[in-house]
């Protein structure tokens, strides 16, 4: 997982919760529920690529 990757994740994550917090303070719940949701798709693709990351380490310290 490059850099960029994780700074793209990161960010989204950050703006899904700044966009969760600006909903429950103006009672927006649509709002609410998209911050919701980027911050778990954020999540999810960052999991993802832990995995392939955890998965390249395994098979190179395999083969070294």
């Amino acid at each position: 997982m490059s850099f960029t990757d994780k700074a793209k994740n990161k960010v989204e994550q950050m703006s899904g919760a700044a966009k969760e917090r600006i909903g429950d303070m103006t009672h927006n719940e649509r709002m609410r529920a998209e911050g919701a949701t980027e911050q778990g798709e954020a999540r999810a693709r960052q999991a993802g690529e832990n995995v392939k990351d955890a998965g390249r380490n395994a098979k190179d310290a395999v083969t070294r």
